[in-house]
């Protein structure tokens, strides 16, 4: 597991163990470089929703542990909630975790799944009311949305990253642009204006979370997200790790192997909440410059100050506003991100001229 301050577990909560029992059933996935361990008693409680599929990954040392477990009925939660979705779900804490209720209409009051927490986003346990599913007239997908994203989104306070409103698209060189922008700024018709003539890979067209680029000291390839690491000096091995001497190879998530940070670079990375053009890649890429989007005539960048380029930014993030520390983080975050990445206004036409003026951009 990462250095990321996961060791200490919480009492009230039931956690899942280290070595999962042969019995449970037990997948994983990673978004963002978070990846996410579930364990439970049945097949169909851990299998990963369509959107999530591509994002499986071998289990190895996850950053978030979840057990899911099945109860014979919710009891209504007495505590005054500190935020309120205004949809489907709920979020109550105490000291030591939060409690997340999700419930319908269509499902009567109480709530159908609610997940307990510890504060550091490391383990939880996801409790299914079998009042309501256990006779066969609903089903229940455990981690669909908003639960994933949500999940994930919390993850990210505790490390240096964030999710930001935008579409990802990485040229056949490698180069990563990024175009920011809220619900009808041109996102999804800027993913199409680049697919329609360049060789791109479109990480995501609505939603990307941006953290620090990280190598590996281990001897690695990436295989849609997965690592495979080859262990060429034994004293590379992550900690806990031993690789039998007749399986020299383990398959991982990528970000499992202990990380080298470069603070001075940032990486992108696609995820599974896709907007209109429905792109969404487990893949990842390094950022070279971020476009704020907004419709304009003329095609006209304007670079931004670093304090004029946070303000955008957050506008346009994904950050858990219930904490003024995670707020706080995330600005402090975002101001790395502008140090280390240029930023620009981009007021533009939905045409090609559009992509050529990145293209000829020299910063």
């Amino acid at each position: 597991m990462r250095g990321s301050g996961c060791g200490a577990t919480d009492s009230e909560i039931r956690l899942p163990p280290f070595v999962i029992p042969t019995s449970m059933a037990v997948s994983s996935f990673a978004v963002g470089g978070v990846s996410v361990q579930l364990a439970g008693e049945r097949p169909a409680d851990v299998a990963l929703v369509p959107s999530l599929a591509p994002f499986a990954v071998g289990a190895y040392a996850p950053d978030i542990h979840i057990l899911i477990e099945r109860v014979a009925r919710l009891a209504l939660t007495g505590e005054r909630h500190i935020f309120d979705s205004g949809s489907v779900w709920r979020l109550y804490a105490d000291e030591s975790r939060f409690q997340f209720d999700f419930s319908a209409e269509v499902l009567g009051a109480r709530p159908y799944k609610r997940l307990l927490v510890d504060r550091k986003f490391c383990w939880a346990t996801l409790q299914i009311n079998e009042e309501i599913f256990d006779d066969g007239t609903w089903t229940l997908s455990p981690l669909d949305y908003p639960l994933d994203e949500l999940l994930i989104m919390h993850r990210l306070t505790q490390e240096k990253a964030i999710e930001l409103h935008g579409a990802g698209i990485v040229q056949a060189d490698g180069v990563g642009n990024l175009f920011v922008g809220h619900s009808e700024a041109g996102k999804s018709t800027t993913t199409r204006l680049w697919t329609a003539r360049e060789d791109v890979e479109v990480l995501s067209d609505d939603r990307i979370i941006v953290r620090r680029d990280e190598a590996s000291p281990c001897a690695t390839d990436v295989e849609g997200g997965v690592g495979i690491l080859r262990l060429r000096d034994r004293s590379a091995s992550p900690a806990g790790y031993s690789a039998p001497e007749d399986n020299p190879e383990k398959r991982i998530p990528h970000r499992a192997l202990r990380p080298v940070r470069n603070d001075k670079k940032m990486r992108m990375y696609g995820t599974p909440w896709h907007g209109e053009a429905m792109y969404a890649s487990p893949n990842s890429a390094p950022l070279a410059r971020i476009f704020i989007l907004e419709h304009g005539s003329g095609n006209v960048l304007t670079p931004l100050s670093s304090s004029q380029a946070v303000a955008e930014l957050f506008a346009r993030s994904f950050v858990p506003f219930h904490r003024h520390e995670y707020v706080e983080s995330a600005l402090a975050f975002l101001q790395e991100v502008v140090e280390a990445v240029p930023v620009y206004r981009y007021a533009f036409e939905p045409d090609q001229r559009a992509v050529d003026t990145i293209l000829n951009l020299h910063d």
